[in-house]
């Protein structure tokens, strides 16, 4: 039953899928607004273990996992002196994250939901941050506006990947970063591939990271448990288990069964042309 559960919504068609993600992202950011809820990626961890490579301050904590995963897909990369553009910024968290410990000398997000920008704009106040409603696939930056792009766990709600993908090399300039974390069908994996490669950015890195983003869920799983038992009506409480991830339920099925695979790309923008 699991199996054929995991394996339903990575097999809708493309367009089915990416409207069923966007309607519950919509829905979620209207209904809970937490505030201490400010991320909605699935996490990163190193399999086996729960691994702490970076320092957090004590209110960073309990997003361990999801820190990780911005923290892994961005790797050693300098952003100091930089301007950064995350396009899906969601809740905020990964902004303020980037712009508190990597110190670019401005970071924008830009997430399609209103109601998230007004709850990112309220959350997180700091000099070098800015939030803007905005879609990915027409975004609302001149060209060469930034020196690196990233966009993690949301380009599986866009209508078109060819158009997002069009505008991040638009934006950025000459020798720019796109760094890139998503879920996909594993059926899905090798259109995904192929629409990075036509994108005109230039790989420089690309990894599965399935199993890492497996166990961030396992070793999460009892935390967001306790805290949709303990803050929310029962009749959400199944949505917002599977919606999370948590063990056991389809989601979290999908990648154990390999019905999904989660790739970590980095690509860069070649040189003007002379």
């Amino acid at each position: 039953m699991l199996q054929t559960a995991a394996a339903f919504v990575f097999r809708l068609a493309p367009s089915l899928k990416r409207n069923l993600w966007r309607s519950w992202y919509q829905d979620l950011a209207r209904r809970f607004d937490f505030g201490d809820w400010v991320f909605m990626n699935y996490g990163f961890a190193a399999a086996g273990s729960a691994a702490r490579p970076r320092h957090l301050d004590p209110e960073d904590e309990q997003d361990r996992y999801c820190i990780q995963l911005y923290d892994h897909v961005l790797g050693d990369t300098d952003l100091r002196e930089l301007d950064v553009l995350e396009v899906g910024c969601g809740r905020g968290g990964g902004a303020s994250f980037i712009s508190r410990y990597r110190r670019p000398r401005s970071m924008t997000g830009v997430d399609l939901s209103s109601a998230n920008i007004a709850f990112c704009r309220r959350r997180h106040t700091l000099a070098e941050l800015r939030f803007m409603p905005g879609d990915a696939e027409s975004l609302p930056f001149a060209d060469n506006a930034f020196d690196a792009v990233v966009n993690v766990e949301s380009s599986h709600c866009y209508p078109s990947m060819a158009r997002f993908l069009a505008e991040v090399r638009r934006v950025l300039r000459p020798h720019g970063y796109f760094f890139f974390a998503d879920l996909r069908g594993t059926g899905d994996v090798a259109t995904l591939r192929q629409e990075l490669e036509a994108s005109g950015l230039t790989w420089q890195r690309e990894e599965s990271i399935t199993w890492n983003v497996l166990e961030a869920l396992r070793l999460d799983s009892q935390r967001k448990r306790a805290l949709i038992r303990e803050r929310l009506p029962w009749l959400w409480r199944g949505v917002l288990r599977a919606f999370a991830g948590i063990q056991g339920t389809s989601i979290y099925e999908s990648f154990r069964l390999r019905h999904a695979e989660y790739l970590c790309c980095v690509l860069r923008k070649a040189s003007a042309p002379v």
